[in-house]
């Protein structure tokens, strides 16, 4: 007892007491341990808990570093510095830059070239892309093998030309990193962050959304998607207990995102689920109300991606031939190896060798895990499922997927520290 009030003196002792803290004895006394911070998720951990997630992650961190990087038909991929071949798809893959890299352009990428350029030109893009895409030896069945028109329409608006040089885009590019950036510093310091975490998570911030000015990857509709996704979960605000919450400007960036590629749907079925979540539990309160409209909203997003997406498949649908190939499968069961080789073939931890990338994309989740706020625990769910629909779905030359997530990904590193040494302590003996 006279350690406890020599830390906290015999006044303070009550305030630690009436705050709620944890239970300890010494001899016939009773005191209360000072309640662990609130943004500190592993800090009030059970000890078996903390223990069994210590083993998981163990595991994890060891099957990450020893599960190859794989694109294109399988082939590991090898960091740029040593992939870098001019004209060789692998090393285009994962965004080098180098002999020829500016000049060779992956078979994708061509295809939406030409739809620019045709759009740009004045033709419909329904008028052309279904015959483009069997020029292309591309599937069009089923019709989301068929892109939706939408980027190809601003990035013509913007004047991209392959990888030409296009100042309104990049301008464009600029300003929505910059806008992310932005964003996340504001939610950062919102929601609990310290200064150190404030300023690191910031500064991973900017490493993660980087790659959105790569104007060779203009024309990737996940590039420009994953960014809107990042400054929506930037944007997004729950308030206390629902009073104060912002979500217009998220579900603003969602709405385009979603107009842009249909793998932004996970997200957008995410905030809804979660809104209607709060509005239950703080159903007859201001809060709830407030849930519940937002909830609404992003129902309605839902429902006219919906109907948009009908009407998109009916127009391919109608261009269809019975001889048209069905396009393989995406149900590829690639586990581990294809959460990681997607996140990190997307991001700038391309650069690392595999046994470094993987864990570090295990210590994100861990960090974002880690921080109990209403950001930590949407981009946990929502990283890790996005992660477990990368297991399952998704060939390993679909491996720009991951940029669906990868630039808001990064600011998990910022509460690694945190978690790790809370997670520690939580899991030794008292």
């Amino acid at each position: 007892m006279g350690g406890a009030i020599g830390i906290y003196g015999a006044a303070g002792l009550a305030d630690v007491v009436a705050d709620g803290g944890e239970s300890a004895h010494d001899g016939a006394m009773t005191y209360r341990r000072p309640p662990a911070p609130g943004w500190d998720r592993f800090a009030r951990w059970p000890r078996l808990w903390a223990q069994s997630l210590l083993i998981a992650l163990a595991g994890l961190f060891v099957a990450s570093a020893l599960v190859p990087i794989t694109v294109g038909r399988g082939e590991e991929a090898k960091p740029p510095s040593v992939a870098l071949i001019a004209g060789d798809k692998a090393a285009q893959a994962v965004g080098g830059t180098g002999p020829g890299a500016g000049r060779v352009r992956d078979d994708d990428l061509k295809l939406y070239d030409t739809a620019i350029s045709r759009i740009r030109h004045g033709e419909n893009y329904y008028d052309f892309i279904v015959q483009e895409q069997r020029n292309s030896s591309y599937p069009v069945r089923p019709g989301v093998a068929v892109r939706l028109p939408t980027l190809a329409y601003l990035n013509a608006a913007m004047g991209v030309d392959g990888d030409a040089s296009a100042p309104v885009a990049m301008a464009a590019a600029i300003a929505l990193m910059l806008g992310v950036i932005w964003a996340w510093r504001r939610r950062l310091a919102d929601e609990g962050a310290t200064e150190s975490q404030l300023l690191f998570g910031t500064a991973l911030v900017f490493l993660g959304a980087s790659l959105g000015l790569n104007r060779y990857y203009f024309v990737l509709h996940e590039l420009w998607a994953g960014m809107l996704i990042a400054l929506a979960l930037g944007l997004h605000r729950v308030g206390d207990r629902g009073r104060g919450g912002r979500w217009i400007g998220a579900w603003a960036a969602a709405a385009l995102a979603l107009a842009i590629r249909e793998h932004a749907l996970p997200f957008v079925l995410l905030m809804a689920a979660m809104a209607a979540g709060r509005a239950l539990v703080w159903r007859g309160t201001a809060g709830g109300r407030a849930a519940l409209k937002e909830a609404t909203a992003w129902g309605l997003l839902i429902a006219l991606f919906a109907g948009a997406l009908a009407w998109h498949l009916s127009i391919i649908a109608a261009q269809v031939r019975p001889t048209d190939p069905m396009g393989p499968s995406w149900l590829a069961l690639r586990g581990l190896g294809g959460w990681l080789s997607n996140i990190v073939l997307s991001s700038n931890l391309r650069f690392l060798p595999h046994y470094l990338a993987g864990p570090v994309v295990m210590a994100m989740m861990l960090g974002w895990a880690g921080w109990r706020s209403a950001a930590g625990l949407t981009a946990t769910l929502l990283f890790a499922g996005y992660g477990v629909m990368f297991m399952v779905v998704g060939r390993n030359d679909n491996f720009y997927w991951g940029a669906m997530i990868a630039p808001a990904m990064f600011a998990g590193l910022a509460f690694v520290p945190m978690a790790a040494t809370s997670l520690v302590k939580a899991a030794r003996p008292r």
